[in-house]
């Protein structure tokens, strides 16, 4: 992130400096990644005090804040379209921190759940409206290396927040870890009430009503290269999610790393987090498809060699966390640009184009992601298994939406 002006274009929607924009804006979609990370280090101890039995059945913590966060995205994005971007961007956000307020004093594991669903249903403003403001401000190359950016911010939050979880664990009980989250978004509720701009003029607000919103949902559906490029993003997104789900019964359970679990998990996302910023590096020169084709095809390499290797017996921790790592560190040049391409034909609806990007990726890949956990046997064979078969069904819907050839250097005509 550096000080440099903004386009013209920009620069009259923004009253903040680009790199207070940047770093807002990944605070916004860090608060995601925070409801779920910080979490994994307690599963254990909260399904021990709320008497859960199967330890399969304790994944439904993140289960139910991925359910919650999915659909009311489809509400945000027209509601944001029409009212601008800070109301709706607020209500969630309080919504959020109450929710995680109140499960510090869940007496049940069902009440749990449901404040889970509740912060999950705040948090789906703050995803669909950081790319809606993005979208506002810039496109093209410019949008995925300002994305790239914000990944890159935003990835900083897995590295730290197992971390924090596990010295909660350290040294107090399960519910403060929900106090420490209410607290860290109640400060990121602040600073975007304090500094955030309205990026949506009102010239180019859409009116609230059911014609409208099918009329948004239509052109977004009906668009052939944003909606291959978002259920090829589902399915990536769908492999992270099964780690998440997967990782504390990988990392704890098969490889016995204890304590030791939240550091490695940090390492994956650190690298995940370098990637993003080579990306923003190197997007503007090589453009968005060959840098996100190129990681597609090494993902689905690696994961391959990984599946052979389970299949042929135990996987070493050593060889199982480089590998895994590299194909993470692809991850980084996978998902901000699929997302750019994505939005790139849609501006004129950016608050529903994202709504629909978010709640397909959410709630397809937090399904996809829960079945890859429910399947965990022991072993990393069901999780191996399903990176592969996800990296061949992303590959496939993009050659879809490239009529078949990979590493363009334009934007081929979309319908």
């Amino acid at each position: 992130m550096d000080g440099s002006p903004l386009p013209k274009e920009s620069a009259r929607l923004l009253a903040i400096p680009r790199w207070e924009f940047i770093a807002l804006v990944a605070a916004l979609m860090a608060l995601n990644a925070l409801a779920i990370d910080i979490m994994l280090p307690g599963l254990q101890q909260i399904g021990a005090s709320l008497g859960v039995e199967n330890e399969n059945h304790r994944q439904y913590v993140i289960t139910a804040y991925i359910l919650g966060f999915g659909a009311p995205q489809l509400l945000y994005g027209p509601i944001s379209d029409r009212l601008g971007r800070r109301g709706p961007l607020m209500v969630g956000m309080v919504v959020y921190v109450a929710a995680a307020a109140a499960a510090s004093f869940a007496p049940s594991f069902e009440m749990l759940l449901a404040l889970r669903f509740l912060q999950g249903i705040g948090a789906a403003g703050t995803r669909v409206i950081a790319v809606s403001l993005v979208r506002d401000v810039f496109g093209g190359r410019a949008m995925a290396e300002v994305m790239s950016l914000v990944f890159m911010v935003f990835m900083i939050v897995p590295v730290i927040a197992p971390l924090l979880g596990q010295g909660v664990m350290l040294f107090s009980e399960w519910p403060v870890i929900f106090v420490l989250m209410a607290a860290i978004a109640a400060v990121a509720t602040l600073w975007t009430f304090v500094r955030l701009p309205e990026t949506l003029a009102r010239e180019r607000r859409r009116p609230f009503s059911v014609a409208a919103v099918l009329d948004g949902f239509r052109i977004v559906l009906t668009n052939r290269v944003a909606l291959s490029y978002t259920i090829a993003s589902t399915l990536v997104f769908g492999g992270l999610f099964g780690f998440i789900n997967s990782a504390q019964q990988i990392y704890v359970g098969i490889y016995g790393l204890g304590v030791w679990f939240p550091v490695l998990f940090a390492a994956v996302a650190g690298m995940m987090a370098v990637s993003s910023f080579a990306n923003a590096r190197l997007v503007g020169r090589l453009g968005m498809r060959r840098l996100s084709h190129g990681a597609l095809l090494g993902f689905l390499a690696v994961n391959l060699v990984t599946f052979a290797l389970a299949l042929a017996g135990p996987v070493p921790l050593v060889v199982f966390a480089t590998l895994f790592t590299l194909a993470m560190l692809q991850f980084g040049w996978i998902g901000s640009n699929f997302n750019a391409i994505a939005m790139e034909p849609l501006g004129h609806v950016a608050g529903t184009a994202s709504a629909v990007q978010g709640f397909v990726q959410t709630l397809g890949g937090g399904l996809i992601g829960a079945g890859i956990g429910q399947a965990f046997d022991g072993t990393v064979v069901p999780f191996t298994a399903g990176f592969c078969l996800l990296g061949f069904g992303a590959l496939a819907l993009v050659l879809v939406g490239e009529r078949g050839r990979l590493f363009r250097t334009y934007n081929p005509p979309v319908r």
